[in-house]
């Protein structure tokens, strides 16, 4: 039996960009001995799933995606588009493959933020046990077009980081770095409080940005490399470099942000 619960279902062309951009760079794909990647809880359309193959098979022609939903007429609707290397079918969390295969890559956008917090726990665990050894697991949601994106990535392990990815050039339109606040994974939307790391996160992020502002005459990239570069400095412990930063990306280590710490 499929393990969850049906979601809106909303998706949309090129929304998941930032987190396909993220998969593709991520040493769980690049030096899988079996790339499968799983698009968990797709939506309404299969857009999602093809995007992902396609940006993949730059990197690794061998990449394969399935595309996983809870809605039975969802996946009628996409089994029309399955194609090499792209297939679609029904289940949940505990994530129907063929045999004993397990992903690479399981890819979760925008699929908890209609659970509880606490309910995350038990999902990320489900999750994490389908993964091959070495693998990722990316969770979290996006803004409808795609300029504000937030997410855990996890190994089997556990939660290793939070990443915020923001489209650049229209940050200061949007309100500034903090309006990912509105984007943060459900492990962590409840949890932009005072007294909360992630509270202190985006704060800290918002100060580093305007002390920048001069160095939007340049390009509001330079702008966002030197504020993440202020926040490194300060002692966050920002993962990544400037290749990463330059995309809008901010990474840092899941123990600096996790509820609690």
């Amino acid at each position: 039996m499929a393990e969850g619960r049906i979601t809106r279902g909303t998706t949309g062309v090129n929304r998941l960009r930032r987190m396909d951009r993220f998969i593709a760079a991520h040493p769980a794909l690049r030096r899988a001995s079996d790339p499968l990647v799983v698009d968990l809880g797709y939506g309404a359309a299969h857009w999602t799933s093809l995007e992902l193959l396609e940006r993949l098979r730059r990197v690794r022609a061998d990449a394969r995606v399935v595309g996983i939903e809870i809605d039975p007429e969802r996946v009628s609707a996409a089994l029309p588009f399955a194609r090499d290397g792209l297939s679609f079918r029904r289940g949940g969390f505990e994530v129907p493959l063929d045999g004993d295969a397990r992903a690479a890559v399981i890819r979760a956008a925008n699929v908890l933020r209609q659970y509880d917090e606490a309910e995350v726990p038990a999902a990320w665990a489900r999750l994490q046990s389908r993964l091959q050894p070495g693998g990722l697991l990316l969770e979290g949601t996006c803004s409808e077009v795609g300029r504000v994106a937030s997410w855990v990535a996890l190994d089997p392990d556990g939660p290793q980081s939070l990443t915020l990815a923001l489209h650049l050039s229209s940050l200061d339109e949007l309100g500034g770095p903090s309006v990912v606040a509105e984007r943060l994974p459900k492990a962590l939307i409840h949890r932009n409080v005072p007294g909360e790391p992630v509270h202190d996160l985006l704060r800290d992020l918002d100060a580093q940005w305007a002390r920048q502002a001069p160095l939007s005459t340049f390009s509001p990239r330079q702008r966002f490399i030197a504020a993440v570069r202020g926040l490194r400095d300060a002692g966050w412990p920002v993962l990544g470099g400037a290749d990463r930063w330059r995309l809008g990306e901010l990474t840092v280590a899941w123990s600096s942000v996790a509820p609690g710490s």
